[in-house]
């Protein structure tokens, strides 16, 4: 049994000798061939790595160009408050029937709806009164003058029925004016107003329905007509970045559902107060609506800097986006790159990019960042 056992323990041992002898001649095969997989050893984290060959990873060089900063925000479409118009009844009534919905285009002194109101009916009984006050008055004013001319009364109670009719005409008059208000027409009684548009435009809020009441002007608007022939872009600028936007600044306004569509903006307005949550301000943009603006659409608004400055421009394949940050490896000798964080800009060119701070004019990093990356954490 003993030397059954001594002769298993040898031929082991032959067997692990001869495999590693073959591993041997397949590394030096295959390090001879152009093929050879690349030996990657990491140093201090992932911010140094060390590779065995390091040609495979050609390098580019940061060019300088001139260009203007850019910041680029993004806002909604809302409406221009100052073209806002409410639409109210001043008469309290009934809402007989509705001609206009949220979302109709109007114009001016269109139908919009009819209210049956009390208010009427008591504003003609008034103007009926004041009417036949005034003849009244009229009439004792002729009288008085004919008595007054034969001596029959005093000149103080001629006086009293001038008085008397003038107050009558200034009832008459308020009462003309009272039921003008109401928007109907003395010379056609009726208990029904007509609410019209006072403006042409957009429906943009409705508080009414058909058979519902109001109160007038104790009642929210009927509806909001608005001019969206210029609307305002609102955005929101970060702390940081308000010393980039200016009163009266120009910016280029994308919309999201029109991308290759640019409007120009102009800045109108910067927020005074700041959102405790994100630090942002709201920045206002003044810009003319063809037509395919609408209200709640996202859009992309970007200012531009004045002066122009000298920037470093690398491909784009060069910076690696990871973790929302952006990286560049820069050789460092001795087959070892550094990974070196830097902040991106605007794309100068297709496939250029500009790089803000990080790297200089003339700095050489590896051409495909991602490449050397996948290699890194492959192995």
């Amino acid at each position: 049994m003993r030397r059954i056992m001594v002769v298993e323990v040898a031929i082991a041992v032959l067997v692990v000798v001869s495999l590693a002898g073959c591993g041997r001649r397949v590394n030096a095969d295959t390090l001879a061939s152009d093929s050879a997989p690349i030996e990657v050893i990491h140093e201090n984290g992932a911010s140094i790595v060390t590779v065995d060959h390091p040609e495979r990873f050609p390098l580019a060089t940061a060019v300088a160009q001139r260009s203007r900063q850019e910041l680029k925000v993004t806002g909604v479409v809302s409406a221009d408050v100052s073209r806002n118009v409410p639409v109210i009844s001043v008469a309290s009534g009934r809402i007989l029937d509705i001609r206009a919905r949220l979302g109709d285009t109007v114009t001016k002194d269109q139908l919009l709806m009819r209210v049956q109101s009390a208010d009427i009916a008591e504003a003609f009984s008034d103007y009926q009164q004041a009417l036949a006050d005034e003849k009244l008055m009229d009439a004792q004013l002729a009288r008085s003058k004919i008595l007054y001319a034969k001596g029959a009364i005093a000149q103080k109670d001629l006086e009293v029925a001038q008085d008397a009719e003038e107050k009558a005409d200034v009832s008459v008059a308020a009462a003309v004016q009272h039921l003008r208000v109401l928007g109907v027409d003395k010379d056609h009684p009726t208990d029904i107003v007509e609410v019209r548009a006072p403006a042409s435009g957009v429906i943009t809020d409705q508080q009414v329905t058909a058979a519902s009441g109001t109160q007038g002007l104790g009642s929210p608007n009927a509806f909001t007509i608005s001019d969206l022939s210029h609307v305002w872009i609102l955005c929101d600028v970060y702390e940081n970045d308000l010393p980039f936007v200016h009163l009266g600044q120009t910016a280029d306004v994308h919309l999201n559902a029109y991308p290759n569509i640019v409007y120009q903006g102009r800045l109108s307005n910067i927020g005074a107060i700041l959102d405790p949550n994100i630090r942002t301000a709201k920045v206002r943009i003044e810009v003319a609506n063809p037509g395919l603006m609408r209200l709640g659409m996202f859009v992309e608004a970007s200012f531009h800097s004045q002066e122009s400055r000298m920037r470093a421009v690398l491909p784009a394949s060069a910076i690696l986006h990871l973790h929302d940050r952006d990286w560049v490896f820069v050789p460092q000798g001795n087959d070892t790159f550094r990974r070196v964080e830097v902040r991106s800009g605007a794309m100068v060119s297709p496939g250029r990019q500009e790089v803000l701070s990080g790297v200089r004019p003339g700095d050489r990093v590896v051409a495909d960042a991602l490449d050397l990356q996948n290699t890194a954490v492959d192995n």
